[in-house]
């Protein structure tokens, strides 16, 4: 394999998703309001003209990821190699910091615009851990998987935490760590939030997402991106900084975006709580050190 960074964070603080919507509002915003941005690159790759070059700015200003859409790990087809040509070409032009991917699929033969679960069996973790590894190979740099949201579990040989512990330690990649997506999963499926969020490794965290969702029925609950962050939501991203310290964190929002001021406000939200972690895992440690005296 190509030589990969062993630091663990490639950027820092508080992120926010870049949409073209947000382009000319997000304009005059710091970089000490906004600490980092993310793209889907499939939404970017060859784009020229104006919009081209006002992406350009934004990447010259901020630190910037990228979150797949389309790359389809889990997917029976081949890998898209020329979607990882372009991707690689990309991240070079703009000096994106991480490439980062859903664990689940969205192709078979055609594109099924949806992403869909991959069978949690140990069949899928080898075959899916190998096209990681593939495709960091390729990269030269190690990727980050996302926990995915999903409704239905076909073909389950074994747990959710356990597949995607499985998958992250055969193919030696990162995590991108989505709370919201833990907490959907927990109504869906009934299980523990906090405990899952336990289980999985913190060490291989690239950075975390924290998103809104749709609430269908008390339980049911579907990821939407289209919403404010609930708090249990919150909550959960505050556990996750107890459990595992302070990481970079992004909000996504997709659409119904509110005023910028709103969206700015969720991603100052974020500051907060890390602050505030930093601030109790700092009590905590001089009271250790206080009791060694």
């Amino acid at each position: 394999m190509s030589t990969m960074t062993n630091n663990q964070f490639s950027v820092q603080g508080a992120g926010l998703g870049l949409r073209r919507v947000l382009m000319g509002p997000l304009s005059s915003v710091s970089t000490n309001t906004v600490d980092f941005m993310e793209v889907a690159p499939e939404n970017w790759i060859n784009v020229g003209g104006r919009y081209g070059k006002q992406f350009r700015e934004y990447t010259e200003r901020f630190p910037f990821v990228c979150h797949g859409l389309s790359l389809s790990i889990g997917s029976p087809s081949p890998l898209d190699w020329t979607l990882l040509g372009q991707i690689k070409s990309f991240m070079k032009d703009h000096q994106i910091r991480c490439y980062t991917e859903h664990l689940s699929y969205c192709s078979d033969d055609a594109h099924l615009y949806d992403l869909l679960p991959i069978p949690f069996t140990e069949e899928a973790v080898r075959y899916t851990a190998d096209r990681i590894r593939q495709i960091q190979d390729f990269l030269g740099q190690r990727i980050a998987m996302e926990n995915a949201s999903y409704y239905a579990a076909p073909q389950q040989e074994m747990s959710e935490i356990d597949f995607i512990n499985a998958v992250v330690e055969q193919a030696d990649c990162k995590l991108l760590l989505d709370v919201n997506n833990i907490f959907v999963n927990s109504i869906n499926h009934n299980y523990d939030a906090e405990k899952f969020l336990s289980h999985l490794p913190g060490n291989r965290v690239a950075y975390v997402h924290v998103a809104g969702h749709y609430e269908e029925a008390e339980d049911l609950r579907v990821d939407t991106h289209g919403s404010d962050v609930i708090d249990p939501v919150w909550q959960l991203l505050s556990k996750a900084y107890e459990l595992f310290g302070v990481m970079p964190t992004l909000l996504e929002r997709d659409f119904n975006l509110p005023p910028l001021n709103e969206l700015l406000a969720e991603v100052n939200q974020i500051k907060l709580l890390q602050a505030n972690s930093k601030i109790g895992a700092s009590e905590v440690d001089t009271a250790m050190r206080a009791s060694l005296v």
